[in-house]
């Protein structure tokens, strides 16, 4: 388990849209750049093998800006194909703040990076008191069927709190912006309500804008 004496001042930073980590979330990726395998070799090498996800925006006129919180995963499993791929898994660890790029020789971008504000990513999962699950899972339903997904019912009804939240938070098809907004909710409860308004925005035929 990563403390927070252990957070590095810098991390590989891995942009990529739509694609969401957070804190204690596991994220599976498939590896082919070759930026971004050498980016892999070289977490592989250091203590903590952080890697930090983040939304690069996607508006005209901001080619290659990032935003400026995301979340560092610890590479906890790797697996290389024939044809030298890299299928990985992330363990959600923390998110950041991003201060400032750092130049250097790597081909992949690196960025010095703040913890603090975010000090209860590295604590115990999180309870959502006011959670009303029935709600929540008949509003989830509709959803899975206006979007013709699948998943186990019985296991999202089991779940905790946050594995539930989070889990769907990061797979559910909203576009980039939106899950940069559940990625900077401040609490579990307020990621709930997100997702939730997203939820229902999406029932009430909403379109791809980006919520305000």
């Amino acid at each position: 388990m990563i403390s927070s004496a252990d957070l590095p001042d810098a991390i590989p930073i891995f942009p990529l849209p739509g694609a969401l980590l957070l804190p204690r979330g596991r994220l599976p990726l498939h590896i082919f750049e070759p930026r971004y395998l050498q980016m892999i070799e070289d977490a592989m090498k250091t203590q903590t093998r952080l890697i930090g996800m983040i939304q690069p925006y996607d508006a005209p006129g901001q080619a290659g800006k990032l935003h400026s919180i995301g979340c560092a995963g610890r590479l906890n499993a790797f697996t290389e194909t024939d044809d030298g791929r890299y299928m990985i898994t992330l363990s959600g660890v923390s998110r950041f703040r991003v201060t400032e790029e750092v130049e250097g020789f790597t081909p992949y971008r690196r960025c010095k990076v703040k913890w603090s504000g975010f000090e209860r990513d590295l604590g115990r999962p999180e309870h959502d008191a006011d959670f009303d699950r029935a709600v929540f899972m008949e509003a989830l339903g509709r959803f899975f069927e206006d979007q013709g997904l699948k998943t186990d019912w019985e296991s999202l009804g089991e779940a905790e709190d946050e594995l539930l939240i989070n889990s769907l938070s990061m797979l559910c098809p909203f576009p980039p912006e939106d899950k940069q907004a559940l990625l900077e909710a401040p609490s579990l409860s307020t990621r709930r309500e997100t997702l939730m308004t997203l939820i229902e925005y999406s029932l009430r035929g909403g379109d791809d804008e980006v919520m305000q």
